[in-house]
């Protein structure tokens, strides 16, 4: 029986994720609680994870994924950041559940439709943070440029979660040359593929993915490294599959795999596969 396409818009993929959240914080060993997400996700979000094959295998890497960010974070904050910037926001629900400061200035992009639904649904909720949205299409780049050039504070950490897979890789330059660019930016918290772990899920999100959707695209060969030409260099590294195996969250016939080395010689345990947190270059 063939796939339906159930991922009609990319906005969709927030739902996706957001039913994994809900998941984890379902269990009594839950490594992270977002009450929110159920909520969120709604019929669509567990549809998509019912339809993808992968789905009961691959829910790790969400996991795996979301603690990583929120480590990330807590991190940043405690060392004096003072503006989260969350690209391509979706569905989080971060300024809502986890402990930040009330000071903190926490802003959150997406396009029209999905702020207008999470303003919605989250209208009686109250932030633990300053929390501000903002409507706007990443890929205009004038546009794009003129709002991270508006951005205040004194230290800055950008997040793109789940986001760049989803774009060419000249959108992707273009992205972090301006990020770059962007004074108050010191910081970049985002999530990349190797190239064997895209070509292990494409096939399956193709049949997922309407028309008009973009796939995934996005996964360097030389993995955090293409970064540096481009104006960041790496602080910190998280394996998605070492991460999960210590959350106790890997299946196990995937458990061995966490012991090898991660090498590009190896593919799908690439180091690469995962949450990267930079740090602005020095110039040369």
């Amino acid at each position: 029986m063939p796939v339906v396409a159930l991922i009609k818009h990319i906005t969709d993929t927030a739902r996706w994720a957001a039913f994994y959240r809900a998941q984890e914080s379902d269990r009594s060993d839950a490594v992270f609680i977002d009450p929110l997400a159920r909520r969120l996700a709604g019929d669509r979000g567990a549809e998509i994870a019912a339809a993808f094959q992968m789905g009961a295998q691959n829910s790790w890497s969400f996991v795996a994924r979301t603690w990583l960010y929120d480590r990330y974070i807590q991190e940043a904050v405690a060392h004096g950041v003072d503006l989260v910037l969350s690209l391509a926001a979706g569905l989080d629900a971060r300024p809502y559940r986890m402990e930040l400061p009330a000071t903190l200035s926490w802003v959150e992009v997406d396009l029209p439709d999905m702020i207008d639904f999470k303003t919605d649904a989250l209208r009686d909720e109250t932030p633990r943070c300053r929390l501000q949205r903002v409507a706007l299409d990443l890929t205009q780049g004038e546009a794009r440029r003129d709002f991270l050039q508006s951005q205040r504070g004194s230290r800055g950490l950008v997040m793109t979660e789940g986001l760049l897979a989803y774009l060419p890789s000249q959108e992707v330059a273009s992205l972090a040359r301006d990020l770059a660019a962007t004074p108050v930016l010191q910081g970049w918290a985002t999530d990349i593929m190797s190239p064997a772990l895209l070509a292990t899920m494409t096939p399956q999100m193709v049949r997922l993915f309407g028309a008009g959707v973009s796939p995934l695209q996005f996964a360097p060969a030389n993995g955090p490294a293409w970064f540096r030409p481009l104006g960041w260099q790496v602080r910190q590294v998280g394996s998605l599959l070492k991460t999960a195996h210590q959350l106790g969250r890997l299946p196990p016939q995937m458990r061995p795999m966490a012991a090898l080395p991660e090498t590009p010689e190896r593919p799908g345990v690439a180091t690469w596969a995962g949450v990267c947190w930079f740090e602005k270059a020095a110039a040369t």
